[in-house]
């Protein structure tokens, strides 16, 4: 027993030795998620104190529940930032979700690989432009002097309120999402249905299958698997709708139609130094997404998928 352990030992040994050079590469990634995803859990603890930067967590004062109670009792704050995320989320799921599905069928479609790899590069190109640069592209094409308005007035016609409206804020942050991150969310979709095998499709063609029935029969159910991934890590993350890109047009909007919690918590924490009450929300924020991911998990167990990890 004691030989055994001890070559197991060496075997770990020589594989940590063998594989040296990869886990130091490793090393860095390996720090940053452990300092600011794991080590940064124990600031939850602000959640359940009257915290007061200069005293610490250690020192300041330990109210229980108070900052949950205070969440709850009706905050109009609270209940507008929590309606605001809800809506946005649904947009965002029914809308902007399957659009890169859309988007990669029709790639894939495409004949000529040329026109394919074209299109594919120029759709990927806003993903790599900050939230700062596609919002102030936005308002150089629809805001009151942008492309969009002086090409209505330079015909005589009224110029449209897009930015800076509230009644259409919500349809502007969603085509926003949409412009930004649908072409390189169709890269995972691309792969999978690259690797969905081609004589599917020329024994359904034989048969006298359409380019319906093969994409209804054979393309969906083979991207089904990741879909019902990629929707459950969605929802484990929908209560996070893009702080960087609502805080930079609340002053236009108001904070009626654009805090969110994210936004709340900055606002009431870093802003209005009530630590505690915004470190509830954000503990509240990912317990939910914890919930809805388990749920989700679950729901696809049931109609016999994996999700995110086995039964």
């Amino acid at each position: 027993m004691e030989q055994r352990l001890a070559r197991r030992q060496q075997h770990w040994w020589q594989r940590l030795v063998r594989d040296r050079a990869i886990l130091l590469l490793a090393l860095p990634g390996i720090a940053v998620i452990v300092v600011f995803q794991y080590l940064a859990l124990g600031g939850n603890v602000i959640a359940f104190q009257d915290y007061q930067p200069y005293l610490g967590m250690g020192r300041s004062l330990w109210v229980g529940l108070e900052n949950f109670a205070i969440l709850f009792s009706g905050d109009p704050a609270f209940l507008g930032a929590l309606r605001n995320t809800l809506v946005i989320t649904l947009l965002q799921t029914v809308l902007v979700f399957p659009a890169p599905i859309v988007l990669a069928l029709i790639l894939h479609s495409l004949v000529s690989n040329r026109v394919r790899q074209l299109v594919q590069s120029v759709l990927y190109l806003p993903h790599f432009l900050s939230w700062v640069i596609v919002v102030a592209v936005f308002q150089q094409v629809l805001g009151g002097a942008g492309l969009l308005n002086n090409f209505l007035r330079a015909r005589g016609w009224e110029p449209v309120d897009i930015i800076g409206n509230s009644d259409v804020f919500y349809a502007l942050i969603t085509s926003q999402v949409m412009w930004k991150d649908t072409g390189w969310a169709t890269i995972l979709f691309l792969a999978v249905l690259a690797g969905i095998d081609k004589s599917l499709y020329e024994a359904s063609a034989v048969d006298g299958a359409s380019r319906w029935r093969q994409t209804w029969h054979i393309t969906l159910p083979g991207m089904r698997p990741i879909i019902i991934m990629l929707l459950i890590l969605k929802l484990g993350d929908s209560l996070s709708v893009g702080f960087e890109q609502l805080i930079l047009q609340q002053q236009a909007v108001g904070l009626g139609v654009s805090e969110v919690l994210d936004t709340y918590v900055y606002n009431q924490g870093v802003i209005g130094g009530y630590w505690g009450v915004a470190a509830a929300v954000g503990l509240v924020k990912g317990v939910l997404g914890l919930v809805l991911v388990l749920v989700a998990n679950r729901v696809a167990h049931a109609f016999g998928e994996e999700g995110v990890y086995r039964a």
